[in-house]
């Protein structure tokens, strides 16, 4: 969610943003595939613009993009389908986080702390096999635990923070997925006329 509100605020929009994450797996009966979940939360979560995210993983971010469209396209007809901007961070969005030291010191709970990081190119984020692994063995490092406190500390709960302690994403725009991202945040903004 930050990441697409830097996008928003980049692209002037002046209005308010009320950002929300459409949590469908809380619902007595998830919705099962992609077309299900984009019209249940399309009910449940009317909005002006439709994020919608898929990690590309093994798959090209063209292959993800088009499943998106398709999934969208499929939604039942009469439903008020708003502009739609895919999210495709290549790999795992967790990549797109691999970038930002003191950002990661922060969510580690460790602002001052020293350990080398040895943070990756971000032109090379998107070609690491593993980026969340990756993001975890850095939160690891920059906590400057060890021993037995270290073996407790949990860093999937920590990762999402990661993003929140981001002020600037812009080294992103080294990523052609990123870039992609930010057009079509452009393209939405253009559609309704917002900013």
């Amino acid at each position: 969610m930050p990441i697409l509100n830097w996008l928003l605020k980049e692209h002037a929009i002046d209005c308010a943003v009320q950002a929300e994450w459409a949590d469908l797996y809380r619902l007595p009966r998830p919705p099962r595939g992609l077309t299900e979940r984009v019209q249940k939360a399309l009910d449940l979560y009317p909005c002006d613009i439709l994020f919608v995210h898929r990690d590309a993983e093994r798959e090209s971010w063209a292959t993800r993009a088009l499943e998106i469209a398709n999934a969208v396209g499929q939604v039942e007809e009469g439903a008020s389908v708003p502009p739609l901007v895919r999210v495709v961070p290549v790999r795992m969005q967790e990549a797109w986080l691999l970038f930002d030291e003191i950002a990661i010191r922060k969510a580690a709970g460790n602002p001052n702390g020293r350990e080398r990081l040895d943070l990756p190119p971000t032109r090379q984020v998107e070609r690491i096999p593993d980026p969340k692994e990756r993001l975890y063995e850095l939160l690891r490092l920059a906590s400057g635990l060890a021993g037995r406190r270290l073996s407790k500390l949990r860093p999937r709960m920590f990762a999402p923070r990661v993003s929140d302690f981001i002020d600037d994403f812009a080294p992103l725009r080294a990523l052609p997925a990123f870039q992609s991202l930010e057009t079509e945040v452009q393209h939405a903004i253009n559609q309704l006329n917002l900013s």
